[in-house]
């Protein structure tokens, strides 16, 4: 018993430090790690920097912590991401770099080469072309080592955009050539690659080659939305024609680009556009119309940026307030740690005194009972010297105690033959009971029967009979006189039982069904069953024991 007892301890102290532990262990996965930055990814295709910032700020937090460089380099990149969509660029190369270094130190190549991307990106950006081509170049030499085909496909167009910026024309076409069998498999960057081609054709002076190329790829391209293809080719269609001195077609073309919603940052292009047509035109007065749009739409562009910045600075105080919140939530979680650590020791110490405890009352068990087996043996050592003065007494009763086990197995067998005569003829009328009762329960349902009164009285009088039967008084008198030991039992432990009680109390005894008494008595079988729980309340029964286990007693 006392081993059972500590058994159960245990696994209950066991169950309570799994059921503690268990949220923090959720809490700090790197599976959960995952879903925040998933989380914060979406939230930034949606716009919602503060949200994205807040989720992946509190991924990076886990995963500096953990050092799970994985999830660090992806938190920080995308960080800068968000900084970089609300225009904060130098907010965002200071996440890139951070994250750069997170991925030269910790990670493959291939997140080496993904961060050097970004950062070109966003010196392009800041027309800072010298940086831009630099980390590309660093990029593009990582994909090749790693022989990252579509890497080095993607990262040698981006060289020669660069180089087209720059008017390296033909280091740009070379870029562009090298690129072009690459990205093959990715149709939308190789029509990119295409349309960088054109461009350049363009800057070259060869401004049919560069129209037709963009003409047949605006006909036959299903996308023209993405990455602005549409626009991109309108515009090297435009500049082809201005290039020609074609002054109308140049200007057919640019007003169309306004049909696919350019941003301000195109608008300003197609506005130089039309005003260096128009001053050729020698339509002076339009031409500075466009100027004024330029600088009108500069005006608004400004306006968005001074806004932009405003909402980086709410932004960045939102997420410090954010990082405050999480150091005083962690300084809160460190005091219930060391809280629930004094409760563990706490703890602890009750068990191991219990398992003391039990130990010694162990021991104390194991003597008492090896003094118990030595008074035993000298019991047993005198029962042996009282056996053999008695064994000549024991056989003169021997024959004595034969002949009154014959007597008894006799008994015995007579009364089980009898009972089992009572139930079978207590179960017979409890069949003949039911037929009956089913039997008038069918004809009173009869719309015949209940327009004959002769018919309705004697279906009145068979029920009547059936609730005044005197068969069962005979058989309660036979019950009483084969098991008059029983009741004698019964009455004299459970004097405050009634006749009809006892009556019920020896149908169960019968081991008769509740279907079985319910149709001898003439009730449902719920009231049977509520019967006999009144019944187990009266004589005080537990509500674990049976009552046709605790009459089997008797």
């Amino acid at each position: 018993m006392p081993k059972k007892v500590c058994r159960i301890k245990s696994a209950y102290f066991t169950f309570l430090l799994c059921l503690l532990f268990m949220p923090k262990i959720q809490a700090n996965t790197q599976a959960h790690c995952d879903s925040l930055i998933v989380s914060g990814i979406n939230y930034m295709w949606k716009k919602d920097h503060v949200k994205s910032l807040e989720l992946l700020t509190q991924a990076k937090n886990l995963a500096d912590k953990n050092r799970w460089y994985k999830q660090l380099f992806l938190a920080t990149n995308n960080i800068g991401a968000n900084y970089y969509t609300m225009l904060d660029y130098g907010e965002a190369l200071n996440h890139y770099l951070e994250s750069y270094t997170i991925a030269v130190k910790h990670l493959e190549p291939k997140y080496e080469m993904v961060v050097l991307n970004n950062i070109a990106i966003l010196y392009s950006k800041e027309k800072n072309y010298e940086k831009a081509n630099e980390y590309f170049k660093k990029a593009y030499d990582i994909a090749q080592e790693n022989n990252d085909k579509l890497k080095v496909g993607l990262y040698a167009m981006n060289l020669g955009n660069v180089a087209n910026e720059t008017n390296n024309l033909k280091e740009a076409r070379a870029y562009f050539n090298e690129a072009l069998p690459l990205l093959e498999s990715q149709p939308q960057l190789h029509i990119l690659a295409r349309i960088a081609i054109a461009e350049n054709e363009n800057l070259q002076g060869n401004s049919k080659q560069a129209r037709t190329v963009a003409e047949e790829l605006y006909k036959t391209t299903k996308d023209l939305e993405y990455n602005d293809i549409g626009i991109s080719l309108l515009m090297i269609i435009s500049k082809s024609y201005l290039n020609e001195n074609n002054l109308d077609m140049a200007s057919h073309y640019a007003n169309k680009i306004f049909e696919r919603k350019p941003n301000l940052e195109t608008k300003i292009n197609i506005f130089r556009l039309l005003s260096d047509i128009n001053f050729k035109k020698e339509k002076y007065g339009l031409a500075l119309n466009y100027r004024d749009s330029i600088i009108k739409t500069e005006g608004e562009l400004n306006e968005i940026k001074n806004g932009k910045v405003f909402e980086n600075s709410r932004v960045k105080f939102e997420i410090e307030n954010y990082k405050k919140k999480i150091a005083e939530n962690e300084s809160k979680i460190a005091d219930e740690r060391k809280l629930f650590y004094s409760i563990i020791a706490v703890i602890f110490i009750i068990v191991a005194f219990i398992v003391w405890a039990l130990r010694n009352l162990s021991i104390k068990y194991k003597q008492r009972k090896l003094i118990a087996e030595r008074n035993e043996q000298i019991v047993l050592l005198e029962l042996e010297k009282e056996k053999s003065d008695n064994l000549l007494l024991e056989k003169m009763f021997k024959e004595k105690e034969t002949s009154a086990l014959l007597e008894q197995e006799r008994l015995k067998n007579e009364i089980e033959l009898k009972n089992r005569k009572l139930s079978a003829k207590a179960l017979y009328l409890s069949g003949r009971n039911e037929l009956i009762e089913e039997t008038l329960q069918s004809l009173s349902k009869l719309p015949e029967i209940s327009k004959d009164p002769a018919l309705v009285n004697h279906i009145k009088t068979l029920k009547e009979h059936l609730k005044t039967d005197d068969e069962w008084d005979s058989f309660i008198t036979h019950f009483e006189e084969v098991n008059q030991t029983f009741l004698n039992n019964l009455k004299e432990k459970h004097p405050k039982l009634n006749s009809n009680d006892i009556r019920f109390i020896t149908y169960i005894y019968m081991n008769l069904s509740t279907k079985e008494i319910s149709s001898m008595l003439n009730i449902t079988a719920d009231a049977c069953r509520k019967r006999k729980e009144r019944i187990a309340a009266r004589m005080e029964l537990p509500h674990d024991i049976h009552l046709y286990d605790y009459l089997s007693t008797l």
